[in-house]
C-alpha cells in the first residue's frame, strides 16, 4: 500500500515538473526568437549574443529531453507499467524513483548498460508490468 501512495505522489511531482518545463520551454523559445530579431550593436555584442543564444539553445535541449522523459513516465503510469525495470522486469526501488522519477531501469541494469557502453536511452522505457502488481494508471489496480 505504501508503494501505491508513493507512486501517486510521484505522479503529482512529475505533472508539476512537466508543466514547469513546458512553461520554461515556451519562454526559452520565444526569447531565442526575440534575440534573433534584434540587431547586435558591434562585434563584441554580436559575439556575446551568439554565446547567449548557444547557452539558451543547449538549456532548451536539456529541458526538452527531460520533458520527454517525464511525459514517457506519465504514459507508463497510465499504462500501469511505471516503476518496473525495462531490462530485467524487476521493480525499481522507490529510493531510485525519488532520485530520478523517470528512471527506466533498476540500478543494476543501468550500471551494466553503462559498463557495456550503452547510454540508457531506448525507444521504450519500461518492460510490461504484471497487472497484479501495484501500479499507477488511470485508476489504481488492486
Amino acid at each position: 500500500m505504501a508503494r501505491k501512495d508513493a507512486l501517486l505522489n510521484m505522479r503529482a511531482i512529475l505533472v508539476k515538473r512537466r508543466d514547469a518545463l513546458r512553461s520554461a520551454l515556451a519562454g526559452d523559445l520565444s526569447l531565442l526568437k526575440e534575440l534573433r530579431s534584434e540587431s547586435p550593436g558591434d562585434l563584441v555584442d554580436a559575439a556575446y549574443d551568439s554565446a547567449q543564444d548557444e547557452i539558451s539553445s543547449q538549456l532548451a535541449e536539456v529541458e526538452s529531453r527531460e520533458l520527454a522523459n517525464i511525459e514517457n513516465a506519465l504514459e507508463r503510469m497510465k499504462a500501469g507499467t511505471y516503476g518496473q525495470c525495462e531490462l530485467c522486469g524487476g521493480r525499481i526501488p522507490m529510493a531510485r524513483l525519488n532520485a530520478l522519477p523517470y528512471a527506466t531501469m533498476c540500478i543494476e541494469c543501468q550500471r551494466e548498460l553503462e559498463r557495456s557502453g550503452g547510454n540508457g536511452s531506448s525507444s521504450r522505457s519500461f518492460a510490461e508490468e504484471d497487472s497484479s502488481e501495484e501500479t499507477v494508471s488511470g485508476e489504481l489496480e488492486l
